[in-house]
């Protein structure tokens, strides 16, 4: 008799996760491999995060399964490791991360299944906690569950959550993803921890083979449940090993997070669980692709267009991104000076930092994320004679506003900080937007901020930022410029450059950032009469210049890489002290939380386009 084939599904139809309760196993493997195939489809057209979803396919497939998220609530940590859980909801990922399309993150005004929102790791168990507290004080019936990774695990937050949860009495289920992973490999002590807690790969095998050979008759698999009940009991009672059994959690696991029967098992447990409970789950990033499942650099983490089927990842010719630019720029510094370490946040692959490990072995230190700690241990460091450099993600930080102001600029401590990503980034959405950097360390004393247009500038900043300024921090943004080779020029501290002079004094556009190069071509190439000022430096800021605006009729102040309440309004409360009598303008980033599009759009949505400033004058 032939066996029945099993009808692959038409995913885009998919309108709620009730289906699953009613398919058997050989069909939810099916529906895997055909979300696995959807995802990598649709991630080779818009971008995204791919590794991570890949990796929790199955267990988001289980978790819908034994859970009604129309009263239960999940909370992904990061979130970006939801689309699986997005498809299974009704959604479709075909305007994934473009204007007024899909989040790649969990987005609450997008769907009621989506509980909370985040885009920035370790804020979970937090979360669910206070949502168990919510719903314990009101009396109301239902689970909640953070899914969070083991890198993301490692940073403050978390432990502090796992902590106060540990010891509050109100139920909360910690799904720990176990993929030996964070962006790319993970470090610290957490991470050996649960290497150790997993066991071998050899240890796994072994024992799903045994399981096979005992499972065969009834009597074999009544040897194995009873054993299986005196190891469980025995690592319960007498190792008790687990630092979440020691701070009182149901520990479970580890169980394999790509074998759904045995989740199902795993899930049903924790839910029957009287107390809190941690399920350790171990999964691949990357599975199913072979080009994801094999990388250990991060590549394949978040990815832009790529073609599925060679793996090839669209790169535009002839331009260099800006964290190029100053990895090669750091590096030639650190070749020089053997007083300078560097330090990032697992963000070392995104920043192209990964080569210089290999170079500056004992200079290099990745801390994981954790973005407090990066600048405390920098304070250390300084505290100690060495010039520390930390290059951060302009969204990160944000997180570590406290320590940078009081352990580093408080005692006025020389530091150099590469804000990557710094202005809009497109289709990362509201979460990792880099605009609010400049406005509130423009709130802290000891600290210089500055921004090159070219890379002969960026050069100067870098070897300035070693030259006793206290606290010296480099914006610069997601994208790419044509590198061309200037004449390096040392931009004297806290100046600005004249890129055009005009006879005129009718209007001045002072520029932000390396939009000003489009902008004085623009002008140039229109023969407008207007003066250019290249604001290199935005704290301190060039008080020679200033008066020199003074005696023009209207000021534009153009910062396409943030908002008005650093810089613009620094500059334009100076003018009006001053009695300017002018008009003045400012074209910066609104004060909101910019949602995803393209930064072209972004752009035009604000008003900030080199068009839009021509269309001023």
């Amino acid at each position: 008799m032939a066996k029945k084939e099993i009808k692959h599904f038409d995913i885009e139809k998919i309108e709620n996760p009730e289906f699953l309760k009613g398919l058997s196993y050989k069909e939810l493997d099916v529906l895997s491999d055909d979300i696995r195939d959807y995802i990598i489809e649709m991630v080779s057209r818009n971008g995204g995060h791919l590794s991570a979803n890949l990796g929790t396919i199955d267990f988001t497939i289980s978790l819908c399964r034994n859970f009604d998220f129309t009263k239960d609530k999940i909370v992904f940590d990061v979130g970006h490791q939801c689309y699986t859980y997005k498809i299974l909801t009704g959604r479709k990922l075909d305007t994934l991360r473009k204007k007024d399309g899909i989040s790649g993150f969990q987005k609450m005004d997008e769907s009621p299944y989506d509980h909370f929102e985040a885009g920035h790791s370790s804020t979970s168990i937090s979360a669910v906690s206070g949502m168990a507290i919510a719903r314990d004080l009101k009396g109301e019936k239902y689970d909640v569950i953070a899914f969070i990774g083991d890198s993301a695990i490692q940073n403050g937050l978390a432990f502090e959550a796992l902590n106060n949860a540990a010891q509050a009495n109100h139920k909360v289920i910690i799904i720990l993803n176990d993929n030996g992973m964070s962006i790319s490999q993970p470090v610290g002590g957490m991470s050996k921890l649960f290497r150790r807690l997993s066991g071998s790969a050899f240890y796994l095998k072994s024992k799903n083979v045994f399981r096979r050979i005992f499972w065969v008759t009834r009597f074999g698999r009544w040897i194995w449940v009873k054993f299986t009940k005196i190891k469980n009991w025995f690592k319960r009672k007498v190792i008790n090993l687990t630092i979440f059994d020691r701070l009182g959690f149901d520990y479970i696991g580890p169980i394999d997070g790509h074998y759904i029967r045995h989740l199902d098992k795993a899930l049903k447990r924790a839910k029957k669980s009287p107390k809190s409970v941690v399920l350790h789950i171990k999964t691949i990033k990357g599975k199913g692709y072979s080009y994801a499942e094999e990388d250990v650099e991060g590549e394949w983490h978040g990815v832009g267009k790529f073609n599925k089927e060679t793996g090839e990842i669209a790169i535009k010719d002839a331009v260099v991104s800006w964290s190029e630019q100053y990895k090669v720029l750091l590096r030639n510094e650190m070749e020089l000076n053997p007083n300078i370490v560097t330090i990032v946040p697992a963000t070392g692959h995104g920043s192209d930092l990964d080569s210089m490990f290999k170079t500056f072995p004992t200079r290099m230190i990745d801390v994981g994320i954790a973005e407090e700690h990066a600048f405390t241990l920098a304070g250390g460091l300084a505290a100690s004679g060495i010039h520390p450099v930390v290059s951060i993600y302009s969204t990160f930080l944000q997180r570590s506003y406290d320590e940078l102001f009081h352990d580093v600029a408080r005692m006025n401590f020389d530091m150099t900080i590469l804000i990557d990503r710094a202005g809009l980034v497109g289709s990362d959405g509201d979460t990792h937007q880099g605009v609010y950097d400049e406005a509130f360390l423009y709130t802290i004393p000891n600290v210089t901020i500055a921004m090159a247009s070219k890379s002969n500038e960026a050069l100067s900043l870098m070897k300035e930022s070693l030259c006793h300024h206290g606290v010296f921090a480099i914006r610069y943004p997601r994208e790419s410029f044509q590198n061309k080779v200037d004449e390096v020029k040392k931009i004297p501290y806290g100046t600005w450059k004249v890129e055009i002079e005009s006879s005129s004094k009718d209007t001045a556009i002072v520029s932000v950032g390396p939009i000003t190069v489009g902008l004085k071509e623009k002008l140039l190439e229109l023969n407008k009469n207007v003066t250019l000022y290249n604001a290199v430096y935005v704290k301190p800021y060039d008080t020679a210049k200033v008066k020199e605006l003074l005696k023009f009729k209207k000021v534009i102040i153009y910062n396409a890489y943030a908002t008005k309440e650093g810089f613009a309004n620094a500059l334009v409360a100076d003018l009006m002290e001053q009695s300017y009598a002018g008009e003045v303008i400012v074209k910066t980033v609104p004060t909101i939380f910019v949602k995803q599009a393209s930064i072209d759009e972004q752009r035009e949505e604000f008003g900030l386009r080199i068009d839009d400033i021509i269309d001023l004058l």
